[in-house]
C-alpha cells in the first residue's frame, strides 16, 4: 500500500474510533522476540502498521552484510502474521517523516528502548497519542542469531 493510500485508510479507521498502532524496525530475520512484540503491539489498538527499513537503510544501520533477507521477503513474512494489518517501507535512517505523516495513536518499541530515545515519541505524544515500550524477550536478537551462526561456521 502506498503512503497516501495508508493515510486515507487511517483517516477512515479513526473516523470509526479505531486506534492505530505503529511500530518499526528492520525485521531482518523474524524470530520469537519479534513475534511476541508484534502480537503485544496489536493488542494496544485495532490496526497495526509495521514500518520496515529499506534494504539500503538496513545496510547503513547494520553493516554491509545486512539485510540477510531483502525487503520483499521481510514484507511478505510480516504480512502473513494475523496481527499485522499493514507493512510499509521507509528509506530514511528513521521513520520520523512517516510518523509525522500518519500520526498513529500508539507508537510501540521493544524494551531495549527508553521512551525519550524512541524516534517519533514527541510527535505522537503532542498529537494526543501514547508511546509504549513493550517488554524485551531476552535471548532473541537478530544480530546475536547472525553472530552465533558465524561462530559455528
Amino acid at each position: 500500500m502506498e503512503k497516501s493510500e495508508l493515510k486515507e485508510k487511517i483517516l477512515s479507521l479513526k473516523s470509526k474510533n479505531k486506534k492505530i498502532v505503529f511500530t518499526n524496525g528492520c525485521f531482518d530475520i523474524l524470530h520469537l522476540g519479534h513475534l511476541k512484540y508484534l502480537e503485544e503491539s496489536k493488542k494496544l489498538g485495532d490496526f497495526l502498521i509495521v514500518a520496515i527499513n529499506s534494504d539500503e537503510s538496513v545496510k547503513i544501520l547494520k553493516g554491509s552484510g545486512r539485510p540477510v533477507n531483502n525487503y520483499t521477503l521481510r514484507s511478505k513474512n510480516l504480512k502473513k502474521l494475523k496481527f499485522v494489518d499493514e507493512v510499509i517501507i521507509f528509506s530514511e535512517r528513521t521513520p520520523i517523516n512517516l510518523i509525522k505523516y500518519l500520526l498513529p495513536d500508539v507508537l510501540t518499541k521493544g524494551g531495549d528502548y527508553k521512551t525519550i530515545d524512541i524516534v517519533g515519541s514527541s510527535v505522537v505524544e503532542k498529537s494526543g497519542g501514547k508511546v509504549v515500550v513493550l517488554p524485551f524477550l531476552k535471548g532473541y536478537s537478530t544480530t546475536n542469531i547472525i553472530n552465533s551462526k558465524k561462530e559455528k561456521a
